[in-house]
């Protein structure tokens, strides 16, 4: 009998899910597919401060907590689900005090988990990469979650006021191997205003967007805002990063520039998107035009 049909009515369950602003929307399918089973359950996901409104009105999720013992401690958990692996996710993941504490096999410290999770080819029946999004959800299919399609990522926000169609541009990413050259993104952003699309730069409010001076910025805004002008975007054209996670959340078409990263694994899920991979210094400005021509975005 799977784990989930030996939780009773009302029981809570914990999802420990650190670190990178993709990794959190990634983890919204998963928590589609779990509440949609089981609605009775009270769900909780442990995230850092500054993730934490990517869930905000999220109908899945009853609690959002602060990676500390005391708070994992008071939710009292019945099942706790490691989605990460490292050394503070495991502590908290015992500090629970659940029941079920379920993490994947390949994790270290095997014997914290009592409900070790396979391969996710193995649940899935694949030996193809997996998208992290699928990783995530085969989790719930081996605790016992019927197999069926996995959902976009979602996301919730307000509307935002705009006067016209406009293009998010997000022009940075963790590392230089990853980053495509600002003078290209000036070059593709003239052009996306020659034909209609204003551009909308976005970055953390510690980044240098000085370069794009001549367009709109939006910069360091809180993440409730970020959402807020994505939803309402006709295009996002971006690095492999969190915001372009976001984007595909929200169904924008999205073109991403992937150097070091593997977009099997991290490429947008489930919108129109194109994808274009290389040593990220060696994508043209014509390749990025010709992407943007194909998801019939009119610019």
């Amino acid at each position: 009998m799977k784990v989930l049909d030996q939780l009773p009515a009302g029981s809570r369950v914990l999802l420990v899910r650190l670190r990178s602003l993709g990794d959190c929307v990634l983890t919204t399918p998963a928590l589609e597919l779990l509440g949609r089973f089981r609605p009775d359950l009270r769900i909780g996901v442990v995230v850092e401060d500054r993730f934490r409104a990517i869930y905000d009105g999220n109908p899945f999720l009853e609690a959002r907590l602060a990676p500390r013992i005391p708070e994992v401690l008071r939710f009292r958990p019945r099942l706790t689900l490691n989605l990460h692996g490292g050394t503070r996710s495991l502590l908290l993941t015992l500090a629970s005090g659940a029941r079920w504490r379920a993490g994947f096999a390949h994790y270290r410290q095997q014997w914290a988990y009592n409900l070790p999770i396979p391969r996710a080819q193995a649940i899935l029946g694949v030996e193809r990469k997996v998208h992290t999004a699928e990783h995530v959800a085969a989790a719930m299919f081996y605790l016992g979650v019927p197999r069926t399609e996995i959902p976009r990522a979602a996301l919730y926000a307000g509307d935002r006021t705009s006067h016209g169609p406009y293009a998010v541009i997000h022009p940075l990413a963790s590392q230089p191997d990853k980053t495509w050259p600002s003078a290209r993104f000036v070059e593709l952003a003239r052009w996306l205003r020659s034909g209609g699309l204003q551009p909308v730069f976005i970055g953390a409010a510690g980044d240098d967007l000085s370069v794009f001076g001549e367009f709109q910025r939006v910069q360091g805004a809180p993440i409730g805002e970020v959402k807020a002008l994505l939803r309402g975007a006709a295009l996002f054209v971006g690095n492999d990063s969190g915001p372009a996670h976001m984007a595909a959340a929200f169904g924008v078409p999205a073109v991403v520039l992937f150097g070091s990263s593997d977009p099997l694994i991290w490429g947008p899920w489930k919108t129109p998107s194109e994808v274009l991979v290389g040593p990220i210094t060696g994508i043209t400005a014509d390749q990025v035009r010709t992407a943007v021509e194909k998801l019939r975005v009119r610019v």
